[in-house]
């Protein structure tokens, strides 16, 4: 699978977002499931609350340890995965298709945020 997938922005906090108009899908990257590890809870905020871009909007528990979930743009929750709330492993098989929130009236987004390219980059700088 791929590390990344075009048309997405990324955050250094291994964040994905696809900006759609006024909307915005938010997920974790492949990097970050991978680094996570088999990941076995995930809390989510409900629809209807503000999200800050970088800050933190949900948790992910692996095996390993709970991470926090920055988000990369700021707006109003319109929906949440609620998939992932009964299968969180499904981040670990797909982590594009395992989306977290859907995000309306995004307003502001993250300075820093990078493209696939930019983003494998710095993945690999990470590694080093």
């Amino acid at each position: 699978m791929a590390t990344t997938m075009a048309g997405l922005l990324y955050a250094k906090s291994h964040e994905w977002v696809k900006i759609e108009g006024d909307t915005a899908t938010i997920g974790i990257s492949d990097f970050a499931q991978s680094e996570l590890g088999d990941l076995v809870f995930v809390n989510l905020p409900e629809e209807g609350d503000e999200v800050e871009a970088g800050e933190v909007f949900a948790d992910v528990e692996s095996v390993k340890a709970v991470s926090d979930i920055y988000s990369p743009i700021s707006g109003t929750v319109a929906e949440i995965n609620e998939e992932l709330l009964d299968a969180p492993e499904s981040i670990n098989e797909d982590a594009f298709a395992a989306w977290f929130i859907k995000v309306e009236g995004v307003s502001a987004q993250a300075d820093d945020l990078m493209t696939a390219e930019e983003y494998e980059a710095f993945c690999e700088s990470e590694e080093a």
